[in-house]
């Protein structure tokens, strides 16, 4: 059976919070095992803040595809399709699949792709080795980041996992390309207000399969069973 691999985002912790939704509807539908991916980066391991950046956290994927079983679908929300670039490139990986996310050439750092985004999102500077947004409160990230989602539980629980994030992970530039050497999906969230449309466009160009979902940039929180549903397509075409 193929297994789920789940990388979050940037800037926030708890990756198995963030994909229950999709995650139980998939395994009720299919019986399909999966889990999320702890990041470095993201002070969710024993690395001190500001030491663990990109490359660690491809490692840390790296390390929980040598634990799978057999094949493994790995997806990627946001700045977690950088990793999955870089941390991918393994012999059990079947299929992978992109949020609101990046494809990333050799050479690329997030900053890097992010660079000409019209309304970036705002950080600052830590005096740890680490970036924070900044600027915003719950109110103002949720109409940033979760405009679709109504569930005011659902909005103060992806405040209360936000938290700073290694700055080597935004310029540390990528050394492999793991997308040009797997079947891959992209799912373009067209109301998205982080990403551009413009910017997931492009990169969704370079995946094998395109779809775009009526959403905001957390489709797995506003409309997870949208996710679930090409999660359970890839899960019976690999099959």
């Amino acid at each position: 059976m193929t297994e789920i691999l789940f990388v979050h985002g940037a800037l926030v912790r708890d990756g198995a919070w963030w994909w229950r939704h999709a995650a139980e509807r998939v395994q009720h539908r299919t019986g399909a095992p999966s889990r999320a991916v702890a990041l470095p980066s993201c002070g969710e391991t024993d690395a001190p803040a500001g030491s663990a950046g990109l490359l660690e956290d491809a490692a840390a994927l790296h390390r929980a595809l040598d634990e799978v079983e057999g094949t493994a679908l790995v997806v990627g929300h946001s700045y977690g399709g950088t990793v999955i670039a870089e941390g991918a490139a393994h012999p059990a990986v079947a299929h992978l699949l992109h949020i609101s996310s990046y494809l990333p050439d050799v050479g690329s750092s997030q900053g890097g792709i992010m660079a000409d985004e019209r309304d970036p999102v705002s950080i600052a500077p830590g005096s740890d080795g680490t970036v924070r947004v900044a600027g915003y409160d719950e109110r103002s990230f949720a109409a940033r980041f979760l405009q679709d989602v109504a569930d005011p539980g659902e909005r103060a629980g992806a405040w209360s996992r936000v938290v700073p994030q290694s700055a080597s992970a935004f310029v540390t530039p990528t050394t492999r390309a793991a997308w040009q050497d797997v079947p891959s999906t992209y799912l373009v969230c067209a109301d998205d207000r982080t990403t551009s449309v413009e910017l997931q466009r492009a990169h969704a160009a370079r995946a094998t399969h395109r779809v775009e979902l009526p959403t905001g940039h957390h489709p797995f929180l506003s409309q997870p069973d949208l996710v679930a549903d090409e999660i359970v397509r890839i899960l019976a075409s690999a099959a």
